[in-house]
């Protein structure tokens, strides 16, 4: 039996909130709408979804404020739309834990193709092919069974994309990558200005993993060219 994948969607005008929709469930996707910033939270909360696409100007609560929350009990996907631009408001919500940014108008075409790229990209790094072993590097543990990091035996919680992007660096220790081959590896899209993606991931890691993050002793910057795991 073939389970279809669920998406949420958290817009509170429900004109784009129905395009969308018809647009994912074309593609065989099977989709809710909540236009209440409170209500979509609880949904997303207590419902088990595959993905969500969440609008940041909301009603009550903003996008913002619930992806903190969805973040603190789930590592799905997240794709944080807005009619914002500013790269201020990109950094904040990959900071908090969204895997994309979308900014309006877009085409309804390329919104399903990044809610395919993530949900494929979510679904191999979490296959049993994907998860045969464990990595340990001095006192870092990465449980790819469990999706489970640890630090001096300290539990750290990861969102999707940065158990995916610290998965992908430690795997291949010694080896520098650029920003655009990272984002090509973990985000599975080209996009301009998206690059910023990866340094604010990196940040985050750097937070959870690192003694001092201003002294990295797992990843570190090489300057003019992109990023090393020392093994």
């Amino acid at each position: 039996m073939i389970i279809l994948k669920r998406i949420l969607i958290i817009e509170d005008e429900r004109s784009i909130a129905e395009l969308e929709r018809d647009y994912l469930e074309i593609n065989g996707y099977t989709v809710d709408i909540e236009c209440s910033g409170k209500l979509g939270l609880l949904k997303a909360e207590n419902t088990d979804y595959d993905l969500i696409i969440l609008d940041i100007m909301l009603p009550e609560i903003n996008g913002f404020e619930i992806c903190r929350e969805i973040r603190k009990l789930k590592d799905i996907p997240i794709i944080m739309i807005s009619a914002k631009k500013e790269d201020v408001d990109k950094i904040r919500g990959l900071g908090l834990g969204a895997d994309d940014y979308v900014t309006k108008p877009f085409s309804p075409g390329e919104l399903v193709a990044r809610v395919k790229a993530h949900l494929s990209r979510y679904d191999r790094l979490s296959s049993k092919e994907d998860k045969k072993e464990e990595i340990k590097i001095r006192g870092l543990v990465i449980d790819k069974v469990s999706r489970r990091v640890f630090v001096n035996d300290k539990e750290c919680i990861f969102t999707t994309k940065e158990f995916d992007l610290l998965t992908f660096l430690a795997s291949n220790t010694n080896r520098v990558f650029t920003k655009d081959q990272l984002f090509n590896s973990i985000w599975a899209m080209d996009s301009q200005g998206d690059l910023a993606t990866v340094t604010v991931h990196i940040r985050k890691i750097r937070e959870k993993i690192e003694v001092d993050p201003s002294n990295p002793q797992y990843i570190q910057t090489i300057w003019g060219v992109g990023y090393r795991f020392e093994a």
